[in-house]
């Protein structure tokens, strides 16, 4: 059977501004070079599984303006299915300002989420044969959470795995964790909603039991550099990244390759522990190259370094 993944996200045009050093609050700060490309965490971690050699289908709304073409001819050249993208064509698109410092790749970002915030519950209902007719079904929280909620009890109640990438991070009712199979937070995150810090592997170990009682199966916390730290019922352990070393020169999509790669990887049927090393192998490809979708790596990127 043929590895398939539903995405539930948006599409936005990201606008980066490359710099020495991010500026501090009323600071203005002189720039090196600013570009526009592809973005939004939900396609992101689409392109992202499909490189990793999942068939696709992406769950969006789009503008009807120039950054909403944008986002239509990527699907086509990705050969990612727009059965179930909608328009909103009187609402600009989602747009993303990305601000990267070159010398050590770190970033910040400031997302509006244009119409894809106007995903509606009963959109993601009549999209329901897209999500069950995926083996996993990935998620986050650039959309809106009524429509979040309804892809993940569509994706529970007919046995297809979930995936929830808590980002950005909100705190969510309680009834959210228990249609969550896979929970994803970065360290950030992991604080956000769990209200522990998350600065070692250590607190990462204390974050996932939270996590777990709170009703999610399985805790992914990833730890950028310093890796993955993954807990259910059957696995608690760290399990490293790869390490780039000055081959890393942006971090900005590092997670969204985490999810897509190892939601991919889920489908494809590895198990648990070699599907986040897919997805760690993913994400440290991904900084290696500028932008967010185009540094996605492709499927046999990803096996060269896994087997070296």
């Amino acid at each position: 059977m043929t590895a398939s993944v539903s995405v539930l996200g948006i599409f936005a045009m990201d606008l980066i501004f490359r710099t020495n050093r991010l500026p501090v609050t009323g600071e203005t700060v002189v720039g090196n070079s600013f570009a526009t490309g592809p973005g939004g965490k939900g396609s992101n971690q689409a392109v992202a599984a499909r490189r990793s050699g999942a068939e696709v289908v992406l769950i969006s709304k789009l503008g009807g303006d120039d950054f909403g073409d944008t986002g239509r001819r990527l699907y086509e050249g990705e050969g990612i299915s727009s059965e179930y993208l909608l328009t909103h064509p009187e609402v600009a698109n989602a747009a993303a300002v990305i601000m990267v410092n070159e010398q050590t790749g770190d970033n910040s970002i400031i997302v509006v989420l244009g119409a894809a915030g106007e995903l509606t519950p009963e959109e993601v209902r009549n999209a329901a044969s897209g999500i069950t007719g995926s083996q996993v079904f990935l998620t986050n929280l650039e959309v809106p959470l009524d429509a979040m909620q309804v892809g993940l009890e569509i994706a529970h109640q007919h046995q297809v795995s979930t995936i929830l990438n808590p980002a950005p991070a909100i705190v969510l009712d309680t009834d959210i964790y228990p249609l969550c199979d896979y929970i994803t937070p970065n360290e950030t995150e992991a604080e956000i909603l769990t209200g522990l810090e998350v600065q070692t592997v250590e607190q990462a170990a204390t974050a996932a039991e939270k996590f777990r009682e709170m009703g999610s199966e399985t805790v992914i916390i990833t730890l950028g550099k310093n890796g993955v730290y993954a807990r259910n019922a059957e696995l608690a352990e760290h399990i490293p990244t790869f390490e780039m070393g000055d081959r890393v020169v942006d971090t900005t999509g590092a997670g969204d390759a985490f999810n897509g790669g190892f939601a991919a990887a889920l489908a494809e049927g590895l198990a648990l522990r070699e599907a986040i090393r897919f997805g760690n192998a993913a994400a440290a490809l991904s900084v290696t190259k500028h932008g967010t979708a185009p540094s996605m790596p492709q499927a046999n990127e990803i096996r060269e370094l896994l087997n070296s």
